[in-house]
Order: C-alpha cells, then sequence, then structure tokens
C-alpha cells in the first residue's frame, strides 16, 4: 500500500515513469513518514516497477471503479461515452508494435470523470473490450454513446441490461442498415416528414474563425419503417445529423452521421445533437488531456501489467484533479501546485 499511495501522489505532482515516482518519494520522505509505514525507507524505481508489472489489473480496477462510483452519479440522462485509446509507446520491441496497451474507457461527459477502463488485445480488439466493461457497468439512467465501432446488436443488448439507454453511430461495418438509413431519411426529407413520428433540431456556433452548423432529424415508429429494426435489441429511434463546417474565406465541408437507438419519443432532437456532440469530449476531456497534460504517448513502460497500472494511476489522478474545483487553472499547474503545496495535494486527495 505505501507503493501504491507514493506513486497515486507521484503521478499527481507530475511524475510520468518510476524513475520520476522514486525520486518524489525521496524527495518528500519526511513528509510521507507521517502518514505511512515505510519501514525500508523509499523504494527504487525497480521496486515500483516490479510491483506494478504484477499487479492485478482487474482487482486494481474494480477498487478505482468502486471508488469513482462515490464520486459519480450516471441517473437522469448522464451521457457515457465508451471510446479506445492506445498508448502509443508501450510496446516492447520497436519493430512490433502489435503488443501495445489499448485502453478502452467509460467517460462521465457531465463530470468529465473516467468511471471505469479496461484493456484490450489490442486497437482492432475493442469490441470484446466494449463488452466485458457494460457487463461491470450500472448504468441506470444513463445514455450510452459509442463511434461506430460498438454499433453491435449485442452491445445495445448489454447496454440494455445494465439499465440504460444507446445511441450507436452506424457507419461501414453495418452495410445493410446503413443503406437503410440513408433511403429512409431520403425518402422522409423528400416528403418533409409528413405521416413521420418526427422531431428536429438545429445548433449553429461560431468558434476560431469556423462556423459549424449541426442539424438532427429523428424518426421513432421504427416499426412501420422496415422489419429490419426489430433484430435490434430494444430499438426504439433512427436519427441523421448532418454538420456543415465553414472556415472564414474557406471551403464549405459537410459531413452526414447516421444513429440508432434505444431512446423514445421523450428526448427531443435537440437532446440527440447533445448526446452525440458530447460523445467527442471523451477525445477533449480526457485523451487530449492524457497527452498534454499527463504526456501518456510518450510514455515507455513495457514490462508485465505497469503500462496498463500506470494508465489507471493517471486517469485516477486526472479524476482527482477535476473534483478540486477551487483552483482558477487547468491540469497541468494544478499537478505542479501539488508537488509545491502538500496542503493542496491533500485537498485534491480528500476532493
Amino acid at each position: 500500500m505505501d507503493i501504491v499511495t507514493i506513486a497515486l501522489l507521484a503521478v499527481i505532482c507530475g511524475a510520468d515513469g518510476w524513475t520520476s515516482v522514486a525520486a518524489y518519494g525521496r524527495a518528500k520522505e519526511k513528509w510521507l513518514q507521517t502518514f505511512l509505514e515505510l519501514p525500508s525507507g523509499i523504494p527504487s524505481h525497480d521496486a515500483f516497477g516490479r510491483v506494478f508489472a504484477r499487479l492485478n489489473p482487474d482487482a486494481f480496477e474494480a477498487v478505482f471503479r468502486k471508488w469513482i462510483a462515490s464520486l459519480v452519479e450516471l441517473s437522469g440522462g448522464k451521457l457515457v461515452a465508451i471510446d479506445g485509446k492506445s498508448i502509443r509507446r508501450s510496446f516492447t520491441q520497436g519493430w512490433d508494435k502489435s503488443g501495445m496497451a489499448h485502453m478502452v474507457s467509460a467517460f462521465v461527459q457531465a463530470n468529465h470523470m473516467v468511471f471505469a477502463q479496461v484493456k484490450t488485445d489490442g486497437k482492432g480488439q475493442e469490441i470484446s473490450a466494449i463488452e466485458k466493461l457494460l457487463e461491470v457497468l450500472d448504468l441506470h439512467g444513463a445514455v450510452v454513446t459509442i463511434d461506430a465501432i460498438g454499433c453491435q446488436k449485442s452491445i445495445a443488448q448489454a447496454i440494455l441490461e445494465a439499465h440504460g439507454d444507446y445511441l450507436l453511430q452506424v457507419k461501414g461495418n453495418q452495410e445493410t442498415l446503413e443503406k437503410k438509413l440513408q433511403m429512409i431519411f431520403s425518402e422522409a426529407q423528400l416528403e418533409n416528414f409528413a405521416g413521420y413520428s418526427h422531431d428536429s433540431a438545429q445548433t449553429t456556433n461560431g468558434t476560431h474563425g469556423r462556423i459549424e452548423m449541426r442539424k438532427a432529424s429523428v424518426l421513432w415508429n421504427l416499426k412501420a419503417l422496415s422489419p429490419i429494426f426489430k433484430e435490434w435489441p430494444g430499438a426504439r429511434s433512427i436519427a441523421m445529423i448532418e454538420a456543415t463546417r465553414q472556415v472564414a474565406g474557406g471551403d464549405i465541408s459537410e459531413e452526414i452521421h447516421y444513429y440508432i437507438s434505444s431512446l423514445d419519443a421523450r428526448r427531443s432532437a435537440k437532446q440527440f445533437l447533445e448526446y452525440a456532440r458530447g460523445h467527442w469530449s471523451v477525445e477533449n476531456n480526457l485523451h487530449w488531456q492524457l497527452d498534454v497534460s499527463l504526456d501518456e504517448d510518450q510514455r515507455r513502460i513495457r514490462v508485465g501489467h505497469g503500462a496498463e497500472n500506470f494508465s489507471r494511476l493517471c486517469r485516477i489522478a486526472l479524476n482527482l484533479l477535476k473534483n478540486e474545483p477551487t483552483h482558477p487553472n487547468g491540469i497541468a499547474i494544478r499537478r505542479q501546485n501539488c508537488g509545491w503545496n502538500n496542503d493542496y495535494l491533500l485537498k485534491v486527495l480528500l476532493g
């Protein structure tokens, strides 16, 4: 427990590997002795590496999940975005990158916190990791969004069994479904949605010299539209989101995304837009911060479970830092302040 505690404190304060974790411990040894046993002093960086290489990642994840459940409430339609990220320098040999760790995380958009995560056997194995993640989550009252790789009937069923709703993006990996959605919305638009159970909403945003417009069209009468929807567990709605982006003085780009969902007519098209856009918060508020604020893609931890467990330490640290609302600066400066000020570090730990 001393080793796990020192490692977590060090990562919060800016450590990016076992050498810097041990260096932090030596620099703070007198303070750490006030609440840790440390019978042999501060362990070496090799000792930290050996412990985390052998630490059971499933047991570590179970403790992590129990802790975060005490901080994050999923009810009330909270958005849970599920997405994966590779730790790009975690491979053993430079000529064989197939062994790099790939983590799939469940990110709660309202709290900007990681709710749970699992390691996959590689980037192409995300489906099994998503299914494993859903097996252990209680999603009561939450809305789960996953990009196209997670658009699977088994995943839709797992979300329903976890008492959540789903909004799954449809792309070429579900070719028949995608073509059916394209045809249905084309016909509905030609008829100006007359006779359809329908809602639409539009948002326009302008930032950094570009204008972005998003329009959502949602249809609910699935049984009348096509028998294909009977194959999808709990499917109650389909959606089309048209995104148009214009850069000042530049070209206009357009994209159309299709979705299948278990959400019923109590959710408006405006909410569909919010959920679809909120899914990408996992990129901005988790993956980007792990790379920029915690330098995850440059970390060279390769032995045993070390890369996965260090990644989990980083996500715990990020959750704690985000859960401390009083500091006016960003994550990088908060980490520095924790290293400078033990009282502030304790404040972060206590939430």
